[in-house]
């Protein structure tokens, strides 16, 4: 058993900027006991490698390049896995993310009229796959609908054991594929409002589950005009608890013991 009691399994805690270190103070102060940070790009890695050093064992750090931007030039990719590397080489323990696909780029360029080249950035995820299994680390995962089929292709071809679906949209076989393969599907505050995410809940089995709020994203339903904060994960536990017929309590045992399995 964890630890601890809750986990937000992916936020940006650097991009609450100067909140950062009071919301992870409130979040221990609210049971939510680990936080994984995920980042943007280098300079994103560094500061929340910053706030890992701040508060070790409560923010878990995950390093990497976020999928909905412009994709990296061979310079810039270069130095994010050089850096990488070398806090990998000294025996840190990190994450790889967040990482994946551009969906909604390539949506909003589709919409437009305009044309969207995506190998740049399955040429990357293919990288820090490679990468993951190379050192052993976890994989925080974007990759929604059609993208989440893309993303497994990477990662039965590069034998990728830890793997993190994050706010995860996709088919009744792509969740298939990601239950063979053994990796984790989160869930944000959405599922207590959101007829599209709400089915997924009971389809996930729990061993598999994980709470995540992606925060500082804003949410709607009975969390709008709120600040995203992570103690926001003890309604979707308790909603997860709901769709698999347990009691809050048992549910946030499993999914504590998940993420630990993962994230640990």
């Amino acid at each position: 058993m964890s630890s601890h009691r809750y986990w937000d399994a992916h936020l940006h805690l650097e991009r609450y900027g100067e909140r950062a270190e009071a919301l992870v103070r409130e979040s221990v102060d609210a049971g939510v006991g680990a936080l994984v940070a995920v980042s943007m790009d280098l300079a994103s890695s560094e500061r929340t490698a910053a706030l890992a050093a701040a508060f070790p064992g409560v923010v878990r750090p995950a390093y990497g390049f976020h999928p909905e931007q412009q994709a990296p030039g061979d310079e810039t990719a270069d130095a994010l896995f050089a850096w990488m590397e070398s806090r990998a080489g000294r025996g840190e323990r990190f994450a790889v993310g967040e990482v994946g696909l551009p969906y909604y780029s390539r949506q909003e360029a589709e919409r437009a009229g305009l044309p969207f080249d995506e190998a740049p950035y399955v040429r990357l995820l293919e990288r820090f796959a490679a990468f993951a299994v190379r050192f052993d680390l976890p994989l925080a995962l974007h990759a929604v609908y059609e993208d989440a089929h893309k993303a497994c292709d990477v990662l039965e071809a590069a034998g990728v054991r830890r793997a993190h679906f994050h706010w995860f949209k996709g088919d009744e076989l792509a969740i298939e594929r990601i239950v063979r393969g053994g990796w984790y599907v989160s869930f944000t505050p959405d599922c207590l409002y959101d007829e599209e995410t709400r089915p997924l809940l009971g389809r996930i089995p729990l061993e598999l589950t994980l709470t995540e709020t992606d925060g500082p994203w804003p949410f709607e339903g009975p969390f709008e005009g709120r600040e995203t904060h992570p103690s926001m994960v003890r309604d979707v536990t308790r909603r997860i608890a709901e769709a698999h017929g347990l009691t809050p309590e048992q549910a946030a045992e499993t999914l504590a013991r998940n993420a630990e399995r993962l994230y640990g």
